[in-house]
């Protein structure tokens, strides 16, 4: 069963893309004593580890397609909890430096998640193996969920502060886009009512979203969100089980 060209050179991408996390990951583990900062990279390293055993099991052999779950913590994030605002930030500048800041090692945890994101999406687009698809957008999905993790964290530590418009000209701005019409709805076939997305109608927003919670037929059976009901064993660094670290992670200051 042969691969496509654009899919066979996506997935290089792909996977060197993941072997680099990995590695760099490996590095910030090292330069950082946070250790809420250290527990997120073990639990991010091993997710990458396993998507990347999964897609290479997969493309060697064609079978045992198995999505892998989230290893993320965003679980019931509520928009008040997110810290608007500008509250005098630092000033930053390249610097030369034999140790990395925490923030430094938390924004290109960002951007390493942030660019993963996104190259895993287009290269689901540019897939036809069915099988492949699927699991390279269950790392996309992923990878987002990642990188808002470490967007939460730098958020509540005041490290990434989000700038603001004025009330007012954020809803004048926003509030120019009017639901469809109840004609139109009814044209195609839609039950006419205000906010079906946002009401708990729409399937792709209710228990069953298969980015946040609930199971999700759309991945069959397995969540690829974060409080569904498909968790291995093996996340919780300090186990004995654990995928990378064995257990007790002395190397990274976990006791």
């Amino acid at each position: 069963m042969p691969f496509g060209a654009h899919e066979t050179m996506e997935v290089h991408e792909i996977l060197l893309e993941k072997i680099n996390m990995i590695t760099h990951f490996n590095f910030y583990a090292t330069e950082t004593q946070n250790q809420q900062l250290i527990d997120m990279i073990i639990r991010h390293q091993q997710e990458e580890i396993r998507s990347y055993n999964e897609i290479v099991a997969y493309t060697h052999d064609y079978t045992g397609v198995n999505l892998v779950p989230p290893n993320t913590n965003i679980r019931e994030i509520q928009p008040q909890q997110i810290k608007y605002g500008l509250n005098n930030p630092p000033r930053i500048a390249p610097e030369i430096d034999a140790q990395l800041k925490d923030w430094e090692v938390a924004t290109a945890m960002l951007c390493a998640h942030k660019n993963a994101a996104r190259n895993g999406m287009w290269a689901t687009l540019e897939c036809a193996d069915p099988n492949l698809r699927r699991m390279l957008l269950n790392s996309a999905t992923n990878c987002a969920n990642q990188a808002y993790e470490v967007f939460l964290l730098m958020n509540e530590q005041g490290i990434y502060q989000v700038p603001t418009l004025k009330d007012h000209t954020a809803k004048e701005f926003i509030h120019r886009y009017q639901p469809a019409s109840d004609s139109m709805q009814q044209q195609y076939g839609m039950q006419p009512g205000p906010s079906m997305g946002i009401s708990g109608q729409n399937p792709g927003y209710n228990a069953q979203n298969a980015g946040y919670q609930g199971t999700s037929a759309g991945y069959a059976g397995q969540n690829v969100g974060n409080q569904g009901n498909v968790m291995t064993p093996n996340l919780n660094p300090a186990s004995p089980q654990s995928l990378v670290y064995g257990g007790t992670n002395q190397r990274y200051g976990r006791q």
